[in-house]
């Protein structure tokens, strides 16, 4: 490993080592990450996945963190941010191209200034557009695939490619990007002019609804939970009593079931034996097994 980040620092890539990964998440789990860059350019990003394959060393790209369990024992190899470093955007009419790490909330906001509607369900999700675009985020009727027009991404190999939003083949919680592990690099989205009135309307009644609904007083990863057919994961959870279940630090959210929470100090083994019971009992009393939406990212064998 230390190889590769000598490589990177002889080459100007600045290099930061031993990173809490619990500072890069909005579950504020997981141990140490061996080392973090901060890439600004397509040709830095595709030199980095040239290296690291070349060296069969282990990457993960990370935004804003907010859809990912990260492993208490860390991870042992490079995580790539796209938040700052690449969040920039441009407003022409009804389209709108932005980087992958501009802010979701950010970008709906902005939106909604030039009075331009279509964003408003994506104003209170905390991730970043890339993490959105890999999971097809979306929220009260509203997600990414209904918006995105082009979306270009970076492979595994460093080329570069231009999708058009059918070719990302979006589907719930999922699309193309998640299946191949591609990189966002860039999107461009269509919105439609609006009423400005309606526009922030819209956005203040989700805002309310989200704070009333959801857990947001505690770190968490979102819904934890993919909706299963025709129901609802909180809605199983509640039904089977099991709101309110706690193992350790982690908890089955007693405001909204269908999130497991961090009330004190959790590690990710407690909410990895949280997900685990939640599972079983459902599948035990309904015959459903809930497919957990957060990412977990490192060790899977924690217990």
């Amino acid at each position: 490993m230390e190889d590769i980040l000598n490589y990177f620092r002889e080459n100007d890539i600045p290099v930061m080592e031993y990173i809490p990964l619990k500072d890069h998440c909005t579950f504020g789990i997981g141990g140490t990450a061996r080392a973090m860059l901060k890439p600004n350019t397509e040709a830095c990003i595709a030199q980095i996945l040239k290296e690291c394959a070349a060296r069969e060393i282990p990457y993960y790209v990370l935004g804003n963190g907010s859809n990912v369990l990260f492993s208490d024992e860390g991870f042992d190899g490079i995580i790539l941010k796209l938040t700052d470093n690449w969040d920039e955007y441009t407003i022409h009419g009804h389209m709108v191209r932005a980087k992958s790490g501009v802010s979701l909330s950010i970008l709906a906001r902005k939106t909604a200034l030039r009075s331009l509607t279509g964003m408003e369900f994506a104003s209170g999700i905390p991730g970043t557009l890339g993490g959105g675009i890999i999971m097809n985020a979306g929220a009260y009727d509203g997600e990414l695939a209904q918006i995105v027009r082009e979306v270009r991404v970076m492979d595994e190999h460093g080329q570069i490619l231009t999708l058009t939003g059918e070719e990302m083949d979006f589907g719930y919680r999922t699309s193309r990007a998640q299946r191949e592990h591609l990189i966002i690099l860039d999107v461009l989205m269509e919105l439609r002019e609006g009423e400005y009135d309606k526009i922030w309307h819209r956005i203040d009644d989700l805002t309310i609804r989200r704070w009333s609904r959801q857990p947001l007083e505690f770190p968490s990863a979102g819904s934890t939970f993919k909706r299963p057919p025709d129901n609802y994961a909180g809605k199983l959870i509640e039904e089977a009593g099991l709101k309110g279940l706690r193992f350790r630090g982690a908890m089955v959210s007693d405001k909204h079931s269908g999130f497991v929470v961090n009330v004190n100090h959790a590690t990710a083994s407690d909410v990895r034996t949280l997900i685990r019971v939640v599972q079983k009992r459902i599948f035990d009393e309904y015959g459903v097994l809930l497919q957990p939406e957060v990412r977990m990212i490192g060790a899977t064998n924690e217990t």
